[in-house]
C-alpha cells in the first residue's frame, strides 16, 4: 500500500512537470526590461531586407553595365545574375579604389554579396580585373636557387 501512494505521488509530480518543461522549450524568450536593446533596435532600421548574414563569393565575366540603375550582370553556365551596387559597396581597381563608372562589360570581377529577402544581390565587395592581379603586383620574382649536382665532392 505504501509503494502504491510512493508511485501515485511521483507520478502526479511528473505529470504537472513534463508540460512545464515542454512549455519553457517553446515559449519564445522575453526580455524582462521593458526597454529593447540598442543592438536589436539597430538592426531592423539599418537593413530592413537583409535575409543572409554572411556575405556570398562571386567571380565572373560582366556582360552588362546599367549605370542608370548602378547595377552590373554577370553570365554564368547556368544563369545569369544581377548585382545592384550602393553607396556601402566597395569598389575596387588594380588595388585602388574605383566607382560604378569603372565597372565597364567584358572585364573580369570577382567579389561578394548579400542576397536580399525580396531576392536582389547587393554586392558587398567588387574587385575589378583578373583574379590575383593586385597581389601579383608589389610581389618580386622569386630568387633563383643555387643548383647542385647530386654528385658528391671529390
Amino acid at each position: 500500500m505504501r509503494s502504491e501512494l510512493h508511485l501515485a505521488v511521483i507520478f502526479w509530480i511528473a505529470s504537472l512537470a513534463l508540460p512545464m518543461l515542454l512549455n519553457a522549450q517553446t515559449t519564445p524568450k522575453t526580455s524582462s526590461s521593458p526597454s529593447t536593446s540598442p543592438k536589436t533596435a539597430a538592426s531592423p532600421a539599418t537593413s530592413p531586407a537583409k535575409q543572409s548574414t554572411r556575405p556570398v563569393p562571386f567571380h565572373g565575366m560582366i556582360s552588362a553595365v546599367d549605370q542608370n540603375a548602378k547595377t552590373f550582370t554577370i553570365t554564368g553556365k547556368k544563369e545569369s545574375r544581377v548585382f545592384k551596387v550602393t553607396d556601402k559597396t566597395s569598389i575596387s581597381k588594380s588595388g585602388n579604389a574605383a566607382t560604378m563608372k569603372d565597372i565597364t562589360e567584358n572585364e573580369e570581377a570577382s567579389g561578394s554579396y548579400w542576397k536580399n529577402a525580396d531576392g536582389t544581390l547587393e554586392a558587398k565587395t567588387v574587385k575589378l580585373g583578373p583574379m590575383g592581379a593586385g597581389a601579383k603586383k608589389g610581389k618580386s620574382p622569386p630568387a633563383a636557387s643555387p643548383i647542385t649536382s647530386a654528385e658528391p665532392k671529390p
